[in-house]
């Protein structure tokens, strides 16, 4: 009797199928395999034995093509690796679907394998942003996904600073990357104009940050104008560059000309890591996306000091409830 090892939840091996199929298109093309992976067909006995345990336990729709390709060595004793690829009924056809074989034929299974070996907190890079905080060396990394016209992002904002800093100090390094969303219109400008600046002045870039995030519903005036938001966003940079002293030339030659190239570097980097919404945190490798609140941010922290070998600070005191207020007496018949 064929057994599986792992079970095969139908929801995710569901995930699997649409996303492959999204993403037909032109792949590499597998390597040929060495002599010494050396590829066996299944019987078709095998092969059906495979193919229905993998439409009862994940519910495949009959229209679906199964097909079962050849054995292979694998990395896990006992076990030969198959690849399955499923086809729809309009021809196309999903990414390999691996899954591990027993070698006496009898068991079927499948499981991710993950690369743990890097530290969490090398996996994303602040490297070259201006940063909050303790030193680039700071036990605790965290780098912040951000979009300026994001609502969401502006909470998240207001919740951590000064909140971090002040609890944290030097225990932590805080650097945001940028994250402009396609459809908050004057988000792209905003990260263009708020780098001309802090290619110059960290201090002027979190300033503009603050600022923008604070007053972000009131650019554009009541019509939400998109060329005056444009044009707000570009003197706010230009007269935070004055009170940092910044050559204003360099600066005004650099919001003019809007190069998006590194926003688009970032949002690359972003999607790599996973990063499908905006505001996103990663404190030392450890991800998080939406707003949160305060409380789970000082939880990520704090474990993430405690595996660094540092001692966290003592948690903030609970705030003091307010007493009921008495109201004011009246004159009788008041």
């Amino acid at each position: 009797m064929l057994t599986v090892v792992k079970p095969l939840r139908a929801s995710i091996l569901a995930l699997t199928f649409s996303l492959a199929l999204a993403a037909v298109g032109c792949h590499a093309q597998t390597p040929a395999q060495s002599s010494t992976q050396a590829s066996e067909k299944l019987s078709p006995e095998l092969a059906r034995r495979v193919e229905v345990l993998i439409r009862s336990r994940s519910n495949v729709p009959p229209e679906y093509d199964i097909q079962i390709g050849p054995r292979s060595k694998s990395d896990v004793a006992g076990f030969d690796e198959i690849s399955v690829n499923f086809t729809a009924a309009d021809g196309k056809t999903s990414k390999p679907v691996p899954f591990l074989l027993s070698t006496d034929g009898k068991t079927l299974a499948q499981f991710s394998k993950y690369d743990i070996s890097k530290d969490p907190k090398q996996l994303v890079s602040g490297a070259g942003r201006p940063a909050r905080g303790g030193p680039v060396d700071a036990p605790v990394l965290i780098v912040g996904f951000d979009d300026l016209e994001c609502p969401f992002c502006a909470k998240m904002h207001a919740e951590i600073f000064p909140a971090l800093t002040e609890r944290y100090k030097n225990q932590i390094h805080i650097v945001y990357r940028d994250f402009p969303l396609d459809q908050h219109p004057w988000a792209m400008r905003a990260a263009v104009d708020t780098n001309c600046v802090g290619a110059q002045s960290p201090t002027g870039y979190w300033n503009l940050v603050d600022y923008i995030h604070a007053h972000a519903g009131e650019l554009g005036g009541e019509e939400k104008s998109l060329a005056k938001a444009n044009d707000t966003l570009d003197t706010l940079a230009r007269d935070e560059g004055k009170r940092q002293n910044v050559n204003v030339d360099s600066l005004n030659a650099c919001i003019t000309k809007q190069d998006q190239t590194a926003i688009n570097a970032s949002v690359k980097d972003g999607e790599a890591l996973g990063v499908e919404a905006t505001p996103a945190l990663f404190i030392n490798g450890e991800k998080v996306e939406g707003a949160q609140p305060i409380s789970n941010l000082f939880r990520m922290i704090d474990n993430a000091l405690i595996a660094s070998g540092q001692t966290p600070p003592p948690p903030p005191p609970a705030p003091i409830p307010t007493p009921p207020q008495t109201p004011p007496a009246t004159k009788p018949g008041n």
